[in-house]
């Protein structure tokens, strides 16, 4: 490796990429809680009716081989995902909607070859 590689920041890949919607909503959250100085984590987890369920939460410990990324107009939204979890949330989407048809969060992900109907849970 020549010292002009060594010191550049890590490509970041695999990552959850979070709409403009998303990140406001994430950071109104955090702002609500007076916790800002959290991620959010998004995880895949074993279980649910189709094999995955996905799990979103606030969290402060982050470990060093977690993917981050930042996110909103002030870069104050940080998205986590463990490296397990990264593998079958690459190229995925989180989404916010807030109408009378559709309200909350959503993950839209290509890798997942079937999903549930109540959205939560995918194989």
């Amino acid at each position: 490796m020549d010292s002009g590689t060594r010191n550049r920041p890590m490509e970041v890949t695999n990552m959850i990429t979070l709409t403009d919607p998303a990140a406001a909503k994430v950071g109104e959250l955090l702002a609500a809680e007076g916790a800002e100085e959290l991620a959010l984590r998004v995880a895949v987890r074993p279980g649910g009716c189709s094999g995955f369920s996905y799990e979103m939460f606030f969290d402060g410990d982050i470990a060093g081989d977690d993917t981050t990324a930042e996110y909103g107009d002030d870069g104050k939204v940080r998205v986590v995902v463990d490296p397990a979890s990264a593998q079958l949330l690459e190229g995925a989407t989180l989404d916010y909607k807030d109408g009378l048809d559709q309200s909350g969060f959503a993950i839209t992900n290509p890798n997942a070859s079937r999903t549930c109907g109540c959205g939560q849970s995918f194989s």
